[in-house]
């Protein structure tokens, strides 16, 4: 146990560090803003260069990962979307929400460390391959979902062409895909040129941890428990059993099994809170506070949820 609370801690003492420097206003929460900024257009893309651009495509192409991760996750937006509509009588949007952030995790600002800190060899392939499957499928799936029951609904070719368009200016995509065409290529980065890439993303964990913690700071979770309860115990709990699930279920699908590296990162970035762009896609469709307040009290209840599920996966897996 002493093992799963020497990985845990450092990544929530990050966060609790976040946290005070905003709330005892040593930093302004715009700041935060700014830092989480310098993550996404910055560290976490030259995070993604750096680990996809020096490993052989055939290990980035991990298609048996790819179909379990993102199988598991479709389980789940499947039971979240019709456990939102039928007991909670809430609308296709709210459902769309409720059930994005069950299966959107936060990879790049938790999940990552927590690999770094106890699978450093596959992290930032797992990283990839996540980001993969969250930017180019569920996201701009349940954003379709989510138009859909807000009564703006498009059409397809042009729904198409706003995701592709938004697809080809995430810094974060832009990184990921710069990163596989070097691995194609089998490139070999200067020095000089790599150096700067290796810096800006070391820098990457702290600082997304404390962004993560600053964000919180100002969050009030006052009448809003009942309804963000599914979206909370789907992400933590129902979300990393769906996929442990899926990874198990590669044979029978004919698809060769993963190795237990693989398929520990998996199950740990499934366990992971919502990723930190969940409010603002909801802001939008007006559900931004339940999305703030279900990504609070996630990333709260994670310390105990990731615990035992870091517990799980290293005596049954690896």
């Amino acid at each position: 146990m002493l093992d799963i609370i020497s990985v845990t801690a450092p990544v929530f003492i990050m966060i609790a560090t976040g946290y005070a420097v905003v709330h005892f206003g040593i930093l302004e929460a715009s700041a935060m803003r700014i830092l989480g900024s310098y993550v996404v257009t910055l560290a976490l893309p030259a995070l993604l260069f750096k680990a996809v651009s020096q490993r052989p495509i055939a290990e980035i192409a991990n298609w048996s990962y790819i179909a379990a991760y993102l199988g598991g996750s479709l389980l789940v937006v499947a039971a979240g979307l019709f456990y939102i509509r039928k007991f909670q009588k809430a609308d296709a949007t709210a459902a769309a929400f409720s059930a994005l952030g069950m299966v959107c995790s936060n990879s790049g600002f938790i999940g990552y460390p927590i690999l770094l800190l106890t699978l450093p060899s596959i992290a930032g392939v797992g990283l990839a391959l996540n980001m993969l499957v969250e930017n180019i499928v569920l996201i701009p799936l349940m954003l379709a979902i989510a138009e859909a029951g807000h009564g703006v609904p498009s059409p397809v070719g042009k729904t198409l062409a706003r995701t592709l368009r938004s697809l080809i200016r995430n810094p974060v995509i832009i990184g990921l895909g710069a990163g596989l065409v070097a691995s194609v290529l089998q490139l070999k980065i200067p020095q000089p040129l790599m150096k700067p890439v290796d810096m800006l993303a070391a820098s990457s964990a702290a600082v997304s941890l404390l962004v993560i913690g600053g964000t919180l700071a100002s969050v009030s979770v006052r009448g809003l428990s009942g309804e963000i309860a599914p979206t909370v115990a789907g992400k933590l709990v129902l979300h990393p059993i769906a996929v442990f699930l899926a990874t198990c279920a590669l044979p029978l699908a004919g698809m060769a099994p993963l190795s237990p590296e693989m398929q520990a990162a998996a199950v740990i970035l499934a366990a992971v809170p919502m990723m930190g762009i969940y409010p603002l896609l909801a802001q939008r469709f007006g559900r931004e506070r339940s999305s703030v307040v279900a990504m609070l009290m996630a990333t709260v209840l994670s310390f105990f949820s990731l615990s035992a599920v870091l517990w799980m996966v290293a005596r049954y897996i690896l």
